[in-house]
């Protein structure tokens, strides 16, 4: 059975390229041209991943994707996001998106960036239909629980979008050794982001954010040109 993909755009022009372009790869395509396409298709069909742009009329991309959380609804979400647009991509990121792309891009790296959602879902152990391996991870004051994917600094639990919760998990998991950009890139995304893109440095600047807004000191450590670990307070 061909990959179903969603794509979510206002811009008829964006939305048919598009659609024409991963038809011609084996993909099924289905379009949504607002919000409220977007959430009645995803609610009542099935996908593989959706392609959601992030300024779309009456609900927009990011709470379309926060929605689609709410609900319980973990499939893939690529969101497509304005050139240069920080603010986009964090909020997007923050409401539970798996990856973004600026605009505009090229449609081999947009089929790359599908290829590795899927990749990354069909690996996980929920599709798999095996429990994560091993109980309640901890480093100083901070907790994770793989299998019901929260995680908590002290008494406070730290609000995750799936992928910051991956690369948390990851760089607990091996405390002590600086993780080269290209392992976690491909550990996280299914492939290497390569050194001229942003991709990381953003999420572990939202990663940081989010463990000082919850009282961490500084755990996450930088080694200039390799990559990054945690290193105990």
């Amino acid at each position: 059975m061909p990959n179903r993909v969603l794509i979510a755009d206002d811009d008829r022009a964006v939305r048919e390229s598009l659609a024409r372009a991963l038809k011609l790869h084996g993909y099924e395509v289905v379009t949504a041209a607002d919000g409220v396409e977007t959430l009645t298709r995803a609610r009542r069909e099935s996908f593989d991943v959706l392609v959601v742009d992030v300024l779309m009329p009456y609900v927009d991309g990011v709470a379309v994707c926060r929605v689609l959380r709410a609900d319980g609804d973990r499939t893939p979400v690529l969101m497509l996001t304005a050139r240069g647009d920080t603010a986009d991509r964090v909020a997007g990121l923050d409401a539970g998106a798996d990856d973004y792309l600026p605009k505009p891009f090229k449609v081999p790296e947009l089929l790359a960036r599908l290829r590795a959602l899927q990749r990354r879902a069909t690996l996980s152990p929920a599709a798999q239909g095996k429990e994560p391996v091993g109980g309640v991870l901890r480093f100083a004051s901070l907790r994770i629980d793989p299998d019901a994917r929260r995680a908590w600094w002290a008494d406070e639990e730290l609000q995750l979008s799936k992928t910051e919760f991956d690369l948390l998990e990851l760089m607990v998991r091996n405390d002590g050794i600086v993780l080269a950009h290209s392992t976690i890139s491909s550990r996280i995304w299914g492939y290497d982001c390569g050194p001229h893109t942003n991709n990381l440095a953003c999420y572990i600047g939202y990663l940081r954010r989010k463990l000082t807004d919850a009282g961490a000191p500084d755990l996450i450590h930088t080694v200039r040109a390799v990559g990054y670990g945690v290193r105990r307070p």
